[in-house]
């Protein structure tokens, strides 16, 4: 895993074992027997080696762009149904780019030191309409004064459970937790956490097919074949034909818009095509800069407290899937568990913060950055921090930031359709390091993978729009916890995964597991190239003891 320079250094391909043919297996004669490898040979940047600046800044831009899409469906499902208006979502989604840099920096420094974008987290969806459903039936004296009191009341829910997530990661609990890991949990957890938001894709895109389906097509076409077709511009469309089809498709969709295309068609289908209907520009404040409290003085409800708390179980679970997903392809050893905890207790920091400057929901591990690192081949640390600089920029000039979040929601569907399965296809490559011709192992992954995404789907398409799950007892916050717990695509994987991975004939099955490969790599000296990975940088480290490290 070395690199030399700013440049990765490329190793040699993969030995093809070939043994002699009257050895060989039925079949084995066909082809080549693929040796297990660590790292991917295609990325052109890892974790510590850096592009030119230019390109730097451009592939930073990329990022920022990847991960508004999140917070833009986020501030449009939830605010309107606070009574918000279109200056108030304009100022939530300030806030939540604003709270989505600071976090960043703090796990790009001090956290796992991955290329990992943090973003909102839907997560938190089933919490927040427990909270919006609580005030509908109140009268205010205005719909304004109704979204500053739900905003509060989230702000307080986030300041109390964030500890949760503090509590597990310093005291190094979750860590312990992910000790019970091996390559075949891994499997179907870092699977599910792409697969698992397949309603952002293709469903998504299809509310204005003519936007959504033609944005697919030109970002496989270009950013595949073309780099083929025109060598000269390969590493040019392998790593920007993403903004180039952003550009082209929101351009066409404006053209639509002003010719009048969607002037008799459905409200929902205007919402979702044309490019004026966020009213973002006209609403969004042209400097503003998120504070403390904003909202108002946080409102403390223990039953919402509960249901925040599930939240920020499953948002620990769900960023530790994509930590092991953005380790893969960004050039690095798995995260040891001592990282992945001390994440976690920084992202309860991260909460913490979101409830007292007032973000809708909390953050977690953003899955399309991580999905665009394979699609660039480009792991590099710098470049996502510096994609920090344009969320800062973004959340505090309005007007600018507006522009990019009025682009229509069916263009980034049709981008996580392609950035959501990668990170599935990522997940799939842990096998390589356990049997995967053991019937056991068949099993663990089979039924853990097929629940993860069986459970989630029963619990969301039996959940009201209000929010109510399937779970329904005379206690509200248990229904939050277990409902929103059982939502999660990631964290059904870890229950199921861990259970049976442990249980089911554990001892005698060490290396079938893949126990041999994975044990070095859960301790911090356990492999020299973790702390090549993943040690802070030096200055910090001087000033922090080392039982936190």
């Amino acid at each position: 895993m070395g690199e030399t320079g700013h440049h990765h250094q490329q190793q040699p391909p993969p030995v093809l074992v070939a043994p002699p043919r009257s050895q060989m297996p039925l079949g084995a004669a066909r082809g080549p027997i693929w040796t297990p490898t660590e790292q991917l040979h295609q990325l052109q940047f890892c974790i510590h080696s850096n592009p030119s600046w230019p390109e730097t800044f451009l592939l930073a831009f990329q990022h920022y762009i990847v991960m508004l899409g999140s917070i833009v469906i986020i501030a449009s499902t939830f605010v309107p149904r606070m009574g918000g208006d279109h200056g108030d979502k304009a100022r939530v989604i300030q806030t939540m780019l604003f709270m989505a840099a600071i976090n960043t920096l703090l796990q790009t420094i001090l956290g796992t030191r991955l290329p990992t974008v943090m973003t909102a987290s839907f997560a938190f969806t089933l919490p927040v309409l427990s909270i919006i459903n609580d005030y509908s039936d109140r009268t205010f004296r205005s719909e304004h004064e109704r979204f500053e009191v739900t905003m509060r009341t989230i702000q307080g829910s986030l300041i109390v459970s964030s500890f949760v997530n503090i509590f597990i990661g310093f005291s190094k609990a979750w860590g312990n937790f992910t000790r019970f890991f091996s390559p075949i949990v891994i499997v179907p957890v870092v699977c599910v956490v792409g697969l698992g938001l397949f309603a952002r894709g293709f469903p998504l895109l299809g509310n204005c097919v003519e936007i959504g389906l033609p944005m697919l097509i030109l970002l496989v076409i270009s950013q595949q074949y073309l780099k083929r077709v025109f060598p000269r511009a390969h590493n040019i469309l392998e790593r920007f034909a993403l903004l180039l089809c952003i550009g082209l498709i929101w351009a066409f969709a404006a053209i639509l818009t002003e010719s009048g295309a969607y002037n008799n068609a459905k409200e929902q289908t205007k919402q979702s095509c044309r490019t004026d209907r966020t009213f973002l520009i006209s609403s969004a404040p042209w400097v503003r800069i998120p504070y403390p409290f904003q909202w108002g003085k946080p409102i403390f409800r223990a039953s919402h407290v509960f249901g925040m708390m599930g939240a920020a179980l499953v948002t620990s679970a769900e960023s530790t899937g994509t930590y092991f997903a953005a380790a893969r392809l960004a050039g690095a050893t798995p995260p040891p568990a001592s990282v992945i905890s001390h994440s976690i207790g920084l992202q309860g920091v991260g909460m913490l913060l979101e409830g007292i400057f007032g973000a809708a929901v909390g953050t977690t591990a953003s899955v399309e950055n991580v999905g665009l690192l394979g699609l660039t081949h480009i792991g590099s640390r710098r470049v996502v921090q510096i994609s920090t600089a344009f969320m800062f920029f973004f959340s505090i000039f309005g007007k600018f930031g507006a522009f990019f979040a009025s682009i229509p929601l069916p263009i980034f569907a049709a981008i996580y359709c392609v950035l959501f399965g990668i990170v599935a296809a990522v997940g799939i490559t842990f096998i390589q390091f356990a049997n995967n011709n053991s019937l056991r192992n068949i099993y663990v992954l089979g039924l853990s993978l097929f629940l993860g995404i069986s459970i989630p789907q029963y619990f969301i398409s039996n959940t009201t729009p209000n929010g109510v799950g399937p779970v329904r007892t005379d206690g509200i916050w248990f229904d939050d916890i277990v409902n929103t717990i059982f939502s999660s695509s990631p964290t059904v994987a870890i229950i199921v995964g861990t259970l049976l991975d442990n249980t089911l004939d554990a001892k005698y099955s060490a290396d079938d597991r893949g126990l041999a490969w994975w044990r070095p790599f859960q301790s911090r000296k356990g492999d020299s190239r973790n702390e090549e990975f993943y040690s802070l940088p030096v200055r910090i480290r001087e000033y922090i003891p080392s039982r936190y490290l």
